[in-house]
């Protein structure tokens, strides 16, 4: 009775799964057209794959469900799983990470190894799946009643609860982005005291913050970056140089937003090394800073003082690091209280 209450378990999961991914993709059509296009899809085919892949995971959500459709609806999930997977590899080894958007707009983070192990789980679920409901196949009729449908109300109210969790993280990440719409001018005044920030370090060595960035004769510089963006990587390939060329004048940090588990993979593609890979977990520093996108660089002189403009763009940053190249930048006070450049 316990093996027919596992089957029963496991194609409730799976089917909970599929349904939350069907779900997310119709609530979103543009971000699951924009996602499958991503993926390399041809052009053409677009629409149509972006129509049919909510559709299918929908039926395969409900055939997980009757006991004569559960085995061929757990087979089929193992070939999408393992296309789906196919992709995610192919494009990872390409250096590329576009947002996965498995579960619509709730999903928006890049994706990664973690995308990997998810898949390699859901699989070997739905191939448990398969053999459980071949060799059990009176589940669910096998089990007390009351007992298969509260479990199935369970699998559907953690389903809206997943769901509902899901759009709380997609409200605060519009939020978020109102947020930086709506501020002044981009970036703080020259001269500004450098808002602190606790950002989580990627690289699992807990937070880190401004204090302890910065270092007498020192300046720091934050590149805001996002695992997606092309420009951000290209970039990053780049910073490891500089910093060994300027250790002594400058101390160069990476800032991301969202999970710390992403970034770490590619601060670990990019050949980040020791430069600190910091994630903020809702824009945080963003705001503070005044950073509308990514590439941008914040330089902050050795006295936690704003030290040039925001540097938007890869090749503002680099200008950037070629100042603090040719010259360092320590801001010093003049007799009328303005705050200027001198060259070291």
């Amino acid at each position: 009775m316990a093996i027919d209450y596992g089957v029963w378990v496991a194609r409730l999961v799976l089917a909970a799964v599929f349904g939350l991914s069907a779900w997310g993709k119709f609530a979103d059509p543009p971000g699951t057209r924009k996602a499958v296009g991503e993926f390399g899809i041809p052009l053409r085919l677009i629409p149509t794959v972006g129509r049919a892949l909510p559709l299918l995971e929908a039926v395969i959500a409900l055939a997980l469900l009757p006991r004569w459709t559960a085995a061929a609806a757990a087979l089929i999930s193992v070939g999408l799983l393992a296309a789906f997977t196919g992709a995610v590899a192919r494009l990872l080894r390409q250096g590329k990470h576009p947002a996965c958007s498995c579960f619509g707009a709730a999903s928006s983070a890049p994706i990664g190894t973690g995308t990997l192990v998810r898949n390699g789980v859901l699989m070997l679920l739905s191939l448990v799946v398969a053999v459980g409901s071949v060799a059990y196949p009176r589940v669910p009729a096998a089990l007390p009643a009351e007992h298969a449908v509260g479990m199935a109300v369970a699998a559907v109210f953690a389903m809206v609860l997943v769901w509902l969790w899901g759009e709380l993280r997609s409200l605060r990440r519009r939020l978020d982005e109102q947020a930086l719409s709506t501020l002044g001018g981009e970036g703080l005044p020259t001269g500004a005291v450098a808002p602190e920030f606790d950002l989580l370090n990627a690289s699992g060595a807990g937070s880190t913050s401004l204090e302890s960035l910065l270092a007498p004769g020192r300046s720091v510089l934050l590149v805001f970056v996002h695992p997606s963006c092309e420009m951000c990587a290209a970039l990053a390939r780049e910073l490891p140089r500089w910093q060994l060329r300027r250790a002594d004048a400058v101390t160069i940090a990476v800032v991301g937003n969202g999970a710390d588990e992403p970034h770490a993979e590619w601060a670990r593609t990019q050949g980040l090394g020791a430069i600190p890979m910091l994630v903020q977990q809702g824009n945080e520093a963003s705001l503070r800073y005044r950073v509308r996108g990514t590439p941008s660089g914040v330089l902050i002189a050795a006295d936690g003082r704003i030290a040039a403009p925001v540097a938007r763009g890869a090749m503002a940053v680099r200008d950037l690091l070629m100042q603090t190249k040719r010259t360092g930048t320590q801001l010093v006070s003049q007799s009328n209280g303005q705050q200027v450049f001198q060259a070291r």
